[in-house]
């Protein structure tokens, strides 16, 4: 696949939501995952596509209720994709809220070698 071809296919996933799909799709193996910042629950970074899919599980098990995802049009810079996906979401014990971060993507042979989120 080209850049293009994962921007969109990313794209379109992510704006339903089905970030496990994108991954198993879209992902190299040893793909690396970078958040902002650690927290009690999410380490900075993390290795290896099963890790990435179970962060993203676990990230899952911890939303109440979701009232809709959205993602801006992608921005390719070379090998690099960048969005904004917003989710208004309501966390487990916590108020509903809207999320926004921006998603930045590295591509290399046709595959996400990287991942890194800027909120």
């Amino acid at each position: 696949m080209t850049v293009e071809q994962i921007a969109a296919r990313l794209a379109e996933l992510c704006r339903k939501a089905d970030f496990e799909t994108a991954q198993k799709e879209l992902y190299a193996d040893d793909i690396v995952s970078i958040e902002p910042y650690a927290t009690p629950d999410f380490e900075k970074e993390t290795k290896g596509l099963n890790n990435i899919i179970e962060k993203g599980r676990k990230f899952g098990s911890m939303v109440e209720a979701s009232y809709g995802t959205a993602v801006s049009t992608p921005q390719i810079a070379g090998n690099v994709i960048a969005f904004v996906l917003t989710m208004d979401i309501k966390m487990k014990g916590k108020d509903r809220a809207k999320m926004d971060e921006l998603c930045v993507y590295h591509v290399k042979d046709g595959k996400v070698i990287s991942e890194q989120f800027f909120m």
